[in-house]
């Protein structure tokens, strides 16, 4: 039986993983593109960026290189090992669990890197949330219908999570929208993925 991630398993290492795919970069670049590109999603410190790039490494799925600077000291630049491109592009195909946080940081961050490298997945995978969070909310209506009505705070709980999740559903398909707009070229808003 496969498991689902839970919402609190996305790592900031995938962010890293994203961006080395782009093109390689050192520490400091990379807090850079992070804070010019995903800084409502995710707020990442330099010294958290250091310590996922040595772990990464040490899992080999990226690497570094060492480049001597004449007027500064060393800096390390790190590529995006063939491991690395199969564990991220493993993780983008994954199902982003049907909930507030996990749609707002891990959903947005595999839509981020999926529609650099691919718009029509990216399409496709607003696609595949939007039947993943639709049946979640077709799950707790049925709950709500089944739970008795002297149990007012669990009705009211599971209100809550209907009502976030057809929420959530709308934004989707609004994103969707907009996603299609920008890759046919017909949206006002630009993309801007480089650093």
């Amino acid at each position: 039986m496969s498991k689902k991630p839970q919402a609190s398993s996305v790592s900031p290492e995938y962010v890293i993983l994203g961006f080395l795919r782009q093109q390689p970069a050192h520490g400091y670049d990379l807090h850079e593109r992070i804070t010019q590109q995903l800084d409502t999603i995710w707020t990442i410190s330099p010294s958290q960026i250091y310590s996922i790039l040595n772990r990464l490494e040490a899992r080999n799925l990226i690497s570094g290189v060492t480049q001597e600077q004449e007027r500064a000291p060393a800096r390390r630049s790190y590529y995006l090992t063939p491991l690395g491109q199969r564990h991220l592009d493993a993780w983008l195909r994954e199902p982003t669990q049907p909930s507030s946080h996990a749609i707002r940081v891990e959903f947005l961050t595999r839509l981020y890197f999926m529609f650099t490298t691919d718009r029509d997945q990216a399409l496709h995978l607003i696609d595949s949330q939007i039947v993943d969070t639709q049946a979640a909310s077709e799950r707790f209506q049925a709950l709500f219908t089944a739970t008795p009505q002297s149990q007012i705070f669990k009705r009211m709980g599971l209100e809550l999570r209907i009502q976030q999740l057809t929420s959530i559903v709308a934004w989707l398909r609004h994103c969707r929208t907009q996603l299609q707009e920008l890759a046919a070229g017909t949206s006002d808003q630009p993309f801007n993925e480089s650093p």
